[in-house]
């Protein structure tokens, strides 16, 4: 930048310095020459010259010529008869001689045209500006002679070497202020590109464009007047936009109503992993104020859909379930291996044998029940799992025989319904156990006869009040007073409405409750028959808990 501004500034000097030079020698050269001329016209318009010249009194004219020429600094004035020979000659020696002698300009357009010009000659006197006119008889107009007056061109050149040395100093002092604003310009410049290099900045602009790109969760960046200036495809396809929409320029409010970017833009405030509403679709936003220095120039939001984050938190509900029910299998069966040996080792052989016989029977009869009614193995390992959690908290899970769940649809998503299913199962669990202790049991019926999936769910708890039957499906509604609950069975109703179904609770006498789940086989409208609508489009992230 500096060679390149240095060269430019260099460039335009010369041009103007050049132009300013010829301008300038060319208006003082104009300047002599006119005045030569109309020194030229007085003279020949003097009523002394007129009759010199008609007498041919070369003494008077030479007299006259000198006296003129010496007030008006004029290097010579010659004076010629009509045959352009000289009668007044500052060298004695011309006289007489024809003007053509000394330049080769006889003077024609003067004596036989009658014109006044300017001519720029080197002559017996030196290099000089002339102005020539024709002496003229006022009555008849006659044409008698002419008049040359001339300033020497020598005086002239000095006076535009003078001005040339100002010239050329006031241009050396601009070339030297654009070399210095072009290392500032520079200076400047690179301190707000962060010391980079251009080619710097384009490799840093090809690694940002790939890694947009490459990131699956949508981004877009608005400046600090709301307008989008930086977005990804991944933005364009979660929005369910055409592929071809450029967002580039286009007011954020245009494109997401209500999507609060302005808000962090005004208050500074980072938003982190809030539940929205976009284009009738849940989604997991972070929304960051871009800083320059201690002011706030843009915000950049990242987005993803909701049921993506749903799906990788399900599955690691699901490995969490089956590392529970290892950890519960593992501990039952330490537990009674320790037993067994104990017997073993006091001769108690036939108890040992008895003990191992019903733990074989009981298995193997859950085994054979689920084999037979629940022949989906993420359903039917979900209910081994609980089953195992029951006997190690003492309780016992009792699934009706006569259940049957193989009719389930493909498209109902097992991960979640083994969620809900396994929740109104905790629930039960907990709520036995505190209120029955120890020996309480649980019961499970399942069945897909009909249009429905029907789940139903009794316990041995202290029940649920009338009052808060349907509270209870709120979030951060509990029955146990403990902070991080309440979220379980607020899960279940909206997966539940989510894909059309329903649940309902009633009291069991002498105490307990009934949770009965009704999913349809085929919903109208799976994806969001029941979403529900928040009033300020905010929810706040689920924690993952499995408790109500």
């Amino acid at each position: 930048m500096i060679l390149a501004l240095g060269l430019v500034g260099a460039l335009q000097t010369l041009l103007i310095g050049g132009f300013a030079g010829y301008y300038l020698s060319e208006s003082l050269f104009e300047q002599i020459g006119q005045r030569a001329l109309m020194v030229a016209k007085t003279v020949a318009a003097m009523p002394a010259v007129i009759e010199g010249v008609r007498r041919s009194d070369s003494e008077s004219l030479n007299r006259l010529s000198r006296r003129v020429a010496a007030t008006n600094d004029a290097l010579f004035i010659v004076i010629g008869d009509h045959n352009a020979i000289r009668l007044a000659h500052p060298d004695p020696a011309r006289l007489g001689h024809s003007m053509g002698d000394d330049d080769g300009d006889y003077g024609t357009r003067a004596l036989v045209h009658g014109e006044s010009y300017v001519s720029r000659a080197r002559g017996s006197l030196g290099f000089s500006m002339r102005g020539k006119a024709p002496i003229v008889i006022p009555d008849s107009g006659e044409i008698i002679g002419i008049v040359s007056v001339g300033y020497a061109l020598d005086q002239v050149l000095a006076s535009i070497r003078r001005y040339e040395l100002v010239l050329y100093g006031v241009l050396g002092l601009m070339l030297m202020g654009s070399v210095i604003a072009a290392i500032i310009i520079a200076g400047r410049f690179k301190q707000a590109i962060f010391g980079l290099e251009p080619e710097e900045i384009a490799r840093l602009f090809e690694e940002r464009e790939a890694t947009l790109q490459s990131v699956r969760e949508g981004i877009i960046a608005v400046d600090r007047d709301g307008l989008i200036t930086t977005f990804n495809r991944t933005a364009i396809v979660t929005l369910d936009l055409e592929p071809a929409t450029q967002l580039t320029g286009r007011p954020i409010d245009e494109v997401l109503p209500g999507n609060y970017l302005l808000a962090v833009l005004e208050n500074g405030q980072p938003d982190f992993d809030k539940e929205v509403w976009f284009h009738g679709q849940q989604m997991i936003v972070n929304r960051l104020p871009v800083r320059q220095g201690d002011e706030i120039i843009g915000v950049v939001a990242s987005f993803r859909r909701r049921d993506e984050l749903d799906q990788v938190s399900q599955q690691l509900t699901r490995i969490q379930q089956y590392a529970d029910t290892l950890r519960s299998q593992t501990h039952e069966y330490s537990n009674k291996l320790h037993t067994i040996a104990g017997l073993i080792q006091i001769d108690a052989k036939e108890e040992a044998l008895k003990l191992i016989g019903d733990e074989v029977s009981d298995h193997q009869s859950l085994i054979h029940l689920l084999l037979e009614a629940v022949p989906d193995p993420v359903i039917a390992g979900c209910l081994l799992g609980k089953y195992n959690r029951a006997r190690e908290m003492g309780l016992r899970l009792d699934i009706d025989p006569d259940s049957q769940m193989t009719d389930v649809p493909s498209e109902l998503p097992r991960d979640q319904l083994v969620s809900v299913l396994g929740n109104l199962i905790d629930n039960a669990l907990e709520a036995t156990r505190h209120h029955r202790g120890a020996g309480g049991r649980v019961s499970l019926t399942m069945t897909d006869l009909g249009h429905d999936l029907i789940f139903e769910v009794e316990d041995q708890g202290p029940g649920i009040p009338d009052d808060q039957q349907e509270r209870i499906f709120e979030r951060g509604v509990t029955s146990k007073g403990e902070s991080g609950h309440g979220i379980g069975l607020h899960l279940v109703r909206q997966f539940v409405q989510r894909w059309g179904g329903s649940i309902t609770v009633e009291n069991l006498q002498p105490t307990g409750s009934r949770f009965t789940l009704y999913l349809s086989k085929r919903p109208d409208d799976p994806k969001g028959s029941g979403n529900e609508r928040y009033p300020d489009n905010e929810m706040h992230p689920d924690d993952g808990e499995n408790t109500a």
